[in-house]
């Protein structure tokens, strides 16, 4: 069971990174990669909406759309779970770390239409984990989030002081930048199979 867990964890992070493997959660990846605090702020709340929203959304499906022969209703329900989270961390945030709330301005409602907290929950559903696995994965895709969003604002507080051709000044090296990022992820494709052996 540990090892599963180890698994599944490593599996969020590295080999199956939401950001840079399925590409979800692109928006504030491109958009808060700026400053790494930044970026640290917003994977922090990120990991933290998904945490509450898997732990929400589980029981929900669980114990009420499944066993009611609803479960056609999940991505509707996850939504408003999502939404209302979020809503519950800008209030947090505005009364406890006012400097963050300022500094992620329009993305911290995005969190609210990031693609890959809705993903992890419907993921967890799909890929038949428990809820402990649940917790795992969504912990391991926060941190997985977390670790792009943090090496690319590395890479891009790099890309800033270093001369670029007119045509490439911007988003062009921007996404380039992002691409030869996700494609040094594929190295750890073969990790989980290296440790199941």
């Amino acid at each position: 069971m540990f090892k599963t867990l180890i698994l599944i964890l490593m599996g969020g992070v590295l080999i199956n990174n939401y950001v840079l493997q399925q590409f979800l959660g692109i928006c504030p990846f491109l958009g808060v990669s700026k400053k790494v605090n930044q970026a640290v702020g917003m994977g922090v709340a990120v990991t933290f909406v998904m945490l509450f929203a898997t732990a929400a959304t589980y029981p929900i499906y669980a114990y009420i759309l499944e066993p009611n022969g609803l479960s056609f209703l999940q991505t509707i329900v996850f939504i408003l779970v999502i939404a209302t989270l979020v809503q519950f961390v800008e209030i947090v945030l505005k009364k406890f770390i006012p400097s963050l709330f300022k500094a992620l301005g329009v993305y911290l409602p995005l969190i609210t239409t990031n693609c890959a907290v809705l993903g992890v929950t419907l993921n967890n559903i799909t890929d038949g984990y428990n809820f402990l696995e649940s917790m795992v994965s969504s912990l391991g895709v926060g941190l997985g989030f977390l670790l792009a969003m943090v090496l690319f604002a590395g890479v891009r507080s790099r890309i800033e002081m270093c001369p670029a051709p007119k045509a490439f000044k911007g988003l062009p090296t921007t996404l380039i930048a992002a691409s030869i990022v996700a494609m040094s992820f594929y190295g750890f494709s073969g990790v989980i199979e290296g440790l199941l052996g």
